[in-house]
């Protein structure tokens, strides 16, 4: 049986509800975070919202990308990871000291990325996500995994060391990026 596929501007697709559901599991796992960040019901929120990302992808190859869910993938990802890393920093947990500066790292790629990306849009160049972007993102959020699942939360070890490979990750992406858009823009 053929999974129904949706045109490029269709807004209202399984893919794109499953996004949105991982935007609005944000909020409830950054208040957990928060208040109760070393918790299975912590874990289990914030696994949720990361599955949701990574079955959103195979549901839209599925049935077709669309351009809402290009805008919408990133920016779930964006809250999703951004909130739970500043919660992080704001819940102070012991011993976890070193996520401020890769929390502002990873911030300044992304604000940075967003607007190179609009701009490039403006030219008529769409600069699309990459493998190994997928990969950072996954590396984000086990960062995030590894502060709030009761079994590793007491290895802070575990979760500096993954996060600071996220940031090499995340520079190298927005490195990647510009040069791929710069190129795609000198070709024209």
């Amino acid at each position: 049986m053929n999974a129904p596929r949706y045109g490029e501007t269709a807004l209202l697709t399984p893919a794109n509800l499953m996004t949105g559901f991982r935007i609005l599991m944000a909020p409830l796992f950054v208040y957990l975070v928060v208040i109760d960040r070393i918790s299975w019901w912590t874990s289990l929120v914030g696994f949720l919202a990361a599955a949701s990302d990574y079955f959103d992808g195979i549901v839209a190859r599925r049935h077709g990308t669309t351009t809402s869910g290009a805008f919408l993938d990133p920016l779930a990802d964006k809250i999703l990871v951004l909130g739970s890393l500043y919660a992080i920093v704001l819940a102070r947990p012991h011993g976890v000291t070193s996520f401020l500066v890769p929390s502002i790292l990873i911030t300044l790629r992304e604000i940075w990325m967003s607007y190179y990306r609009s701009r490039a849009a403006r030219h008529g160049i769409s600069i699309p996500a990459t493998r190994i972007a997928k990969w950072k993102t996954f590396v984000q959020d086990w960062a995030i995994a590894f502060c709030v699942v009761p079994v590793t939360a007491h290895h802070v070890w575990l979760a500096e060391v993954t996060i600071w490979v996220a940031v090499v990750l995340t520079i190298y992406t927005g490195w990647r990026y510009f040069v791929d858009g710069r190129r795609l823009l000198h070709a024209r």
